[in-house]
Formats: structure tokens, sequence, C-alpha cells
């Protein structure tokens, strides 16, 4: 990371320009993208992006995400700050040793926090877009986690089943007719497949509900965040895959993870 510009308050024309343009916070977009130029041209250039309708993860290149950094590539799904919620809930069912599955993992952010929280975990993610794998595969280097393309779990080692303790798995759960009511810098500059989830949100959900009894060790659980309105969909198709299903949700960040255990 580039050394910042050495000026610890954001300057009041920065800010102004950065609301503006229609940045909900300023002050703090102004601090990120101060603290990622590496001299005064090269914060001009950032600030152009930004106001340009650029996603700010995608003009510094990181997101600060459960407590951490992860790099972000342009194209590749920015982990929202909502979803360390789904981490709070996995971290515990973690110790030493154990095995994750991070699915359709975008940047790799959910696997990472994960081994950040709880030392010396075995990390595997998956995700059809190469471009995102070789951004979870710079991510994860840091904790010894291994990233490949493939369709969930198809290019996983086989040898892994039955033996994963905990599949997070970030799956797209928009409603197709519901896309277009995304903010702007998701539509225009993540890729859709990254968001929709199908006519009810839920294609892929299901289809992860399907295949976690098989990889999971007995007790083992598979989390996914979706929408609240889809929780007793999504808690039934854990269900209907003879998972111990369990919706979970956190009100001040406006969160919803559905969990399902394999029985023991």
């Amino acid at each position: 990371m580039p050394d910042p510009v050495p000026d610890p308050v954001p300057d009041p024309a920065l800010v102004a320009r950065l609301r503006a343009a229609g940045c909900v916070f300023a002050e703090e977009e102004a601090e990120v993208l101060r603290s990622s130029a590496a001299s005064p041209g090269h914060l001009e250039q950032l600030v152009r992006r930004r106001v340009a309708g650029e996603p700010l993860e995608y003009v510094v290149g990181w997101v600060a995400f459960d407590g951490g950094r992860v790099e972000v590539d342009p194209g590749v799904f920015v982990p929202r700050q909502r979803t360390a919620y789904l981490v709070e809930l996995a971290a515990p069912l973690l110790t030493r040793g154990d095995t994750v599955l991070d699915l359709c993992c975008g940047t790799g952010a959910l696997g990472l926090a994960l081994a950040r929280r709880v030392a010396g975990l075995v990390v595997h993610a998956g995700d059809v877009d190469p471009a995102a794998v070789a951004c979870a595969a710079r991510n994860l280097a840091e904790v010894g986690g291994t990233a490949v393309v493939g369709d969930l779990a198809s290019a996983l080692p086989p040898v892994l089943r039955g033996t994963v303790a905990v599949i997070v798995a970030n799956v797209p759960y928009v409603p197709t007719g519901a896309v277009a009511l995304m903010p702007p810098e998701s539509r225009e500059h993540e890729p859709r497949g990254t968001v929709d989830g199908g006519p009810d949100g839920l294609d892929l959900l299901r289809r992860v509900a399907g295949l976690a009894p098989a990889w999971l060790r007995p007790g083992g659980t598979v989390l996914s965040e979706v929408s609240l309105a889809q929780a007793p969909a999504a808690r039934d198709a854990f269900a209907h895959a003879g998972l111990v299903a369990t919706v979970h949700h956190d009100e001040e960040r406006e969160a919803t993870v559905v969990s399902g255990r394999r029985s023991l």
C-alpha cells in the first residue's frame, strides 16, 4: 500500500466534491481516498474516478471488512458490511485445523475473515469467475488458503467430501426483477451474476442446500445470507435437504442469515 498523503484532515473542498457527486459518507470517503493516495496527483486521479461514479472499493483497491482489509479488483463483487454478521455466526463453530469452504467466494472475504478470527483453519474457496478467483487467491494467500475456478464445489478436491466444518456461501440472492432497483454502483460495475439470484433470488441457495450434506462433516454447518423476506423459503430449502435449519437476524445491520446443520 503506498504511503498516504501527509494531511490528517480531509480537505473541505474534497468533501464538497464528493458530496456533490452523491457520496453519502463524503467525509469518510475523503479519508479513505487520501490514505490510499501516493501523492496529491494520485489523489486527484482517484477522486476523479470516484466522482465519475466508480465504486470507492474499486478506486482504492480494497474494502474494510470484519476488522481487516480485503483486496478488491474491478469487476469483482464488493463485500457488504452487513455480511460480517455471517462471519460472526460462523466463527464460534470453528476451531484450529477445521476445514472451511467459501463458495461463490468473490474476493474470498468470508474465508479470509474466518481464518483471521480462528487460527489454523484450512480454507478452500471457489467461484465461477476467473477474475474473482484470482482476487480471492491473493487474499487467501495470507492465511494459506486456496481458490479455484468452478461451479460451486465442482472443482474442489473430492477428498474434502464429508469433512467440512463450515460452508459459507454468499450466493447472489436479489430476485431478477429487483436487480434494476439496485444502486447504480452495483448495477453498472458488478457483474450481474454476482447479484441476480433468479426469479425469487434463491436459485443458487437451493443448489448449495442440495450439495451441503455431502460435503459437511456430521455436525457441520452451512450459512448463507438472504433478505428477511426470503428467510422462510431459504429455511425450507435447507430443511428439505435434511439439514437442521435456523434463521438468524441482526436488526441493527438489517442482516439475515440462514444456517443448516448436518445432524450428528
